[in-house]
């Protein structure tokens, strides 16, 4: 069976959680993070790491709010 990609997040969605699929040179890139901003057909996700993923409108495929990450172990 194979997987529906559907992009159901918006520009109403900056501040959420979600996890993107966009296509790269190759194949396809993964980013999780909080959509910061949504604007010029540019969204711009935080990853937890810090960084800051930049994805153009035009190559995204998937992409879906997601519950916040649960505590990692050994961490407050």
């Amino acid at each position: 069976m194979a997987a529906r990609l559907v992009i159901s997040v918006t520009s109403a969605d900056v501040g959420a959680r979600i996890t993107t699929r966009r296509r790269v040179s190759g194949g396809f890139s993964d980013a999780v993070g909080v959509l910061e901003s949504w604007e010029h057909g540019v969204l711009r996700v935080r990853k937890r790491d810090g960084t800051l993923v930049e994805i153009s409108e035009e190559s995204l495929v998937a992409a879906r709010i997601v519950p916040a990450a649960p505590p990692r172990p050994g961490r407050p």
